[in-house]
């Protein structure tokens, strides 16, 4: 098993300045950290051989928009999402890294006003196939998203988002479990966990209000004994949320702070998680 701490806790993009916290990441005992893919224009190269001169592995994460959604009816708007992420593709294995998770299957935060069509499926597996495609070719591979119903139409359930994977039918395409979006969508964590195992590249570990894993109420016991009873032993990845940038703060809905310090919460959080692998996955 890999641990993992998403950067978003503190900022939309990572740069130098954050390299005092990545750091102290590492000391706590971390393999690695998420990188915010959103600014395709920072030397991702640089940082990339600053990780590893820490010694911490890395994945990263990142969305797409309305102006350039894959399952878009206009085929101008779906190419144009194909070659963001193709890009963001590049900039991943410029980095190092090894899986690019998240909802780029289709806008964040867009409703239709009733649910994917025929249509809009094909569409998303047609762009993620020659996404993955390239994603094959510089060595980086997804790990699909799927997000609850408040924030997503296409994908919700994790059973939607492995069928998804297996249609778009390329060794690099894989999908994530993420416990937050679990807690709202499934009804049977441990059977979802089993019925998703043979396309479950990557993990978040999140709260169900975004803050401190092991703080809150989603059910840890049936998440991590089903981690275990499929033998994952991938990366397992806090994604936490914050007030430090108001524009993430005002995309994830977080309008309170819900923690005292940010490595306070890495620091129990890891703790926590290390704590219930030792109890279901060993």
């Amino acid at each position: 098993m890999k641990y993992g701490m998403n950067l978003l806790l503190w900022s939309g993009e990572v740069t130098d300045d954050m390299l005092p916290t990545i750091e102290k990441l590492k000391e706590m005992g971390y393999d690695g950290v998420e990188l915010p893919m959103f600014n395709l224009d920072l030397d991702y190269a640089k940082l990339g051989q600053q990780l590893k001169d820490m010694g911490l592995q890395c994945t990263a994460v990142t969305v797409r928009n309305l102006e350039d959604n894959p399952i878009s009816e206009d085929a101008a708007v779906r190419a144009k999402g194909i070659d963001l992420t193709k890009k963001t593709l590049d900039c991943c294995a410029a980095a190092g890294v090894q899986t690019l998770c998240g909802p780029y299957h289709s806008a964040l935060g867009h409703f239709s006003g009733a649910g994917r069509t025929d249509d809009e499926w094909a569409w998303g597996v047609e762009s993620m196939r020659a996404v993955a495609e390239h994603a094959g070719s510089v060595g980086v591979n997804l790990g699909v998203e799927a997000l609850n119903r408040f924030e997503c139409y296409f994908l919700n359930a994790h059973a939607d988002a492995a069928e998804f994977a297996r249609e778009v039918d390329h060794p690099a395409c894989g999908m994530m479990y993420d416990t937050f979006h679990s807690n709202i969508e499934e009804k049977d964590i441990v059977s979802t966990l089993n019925d998703i195992k043979d396309k479950l590249i990557h993990i978040h570990i999140s709260e169900n209000d975004r803050s401190t894993p092991g703080a809150g109420n989603i059910n840890w016991e049936k998440n991590f004994s089903g981690i275990g009873k499929i033998d994952y032993d991938g990366w397992l990845v806090i994604e936490a949320f914050g007030l430090a940038l108001p524009e993430l703060a005002a995309a994830t809905r977080i309008w309170r702070r819900m923690y005292d310090t940010e490595l306070g919460l890495a620091e129990q959080g890891l703790a926590f998680m290390k704590q219930q692998v030792a109890k279901h996955c060993n």
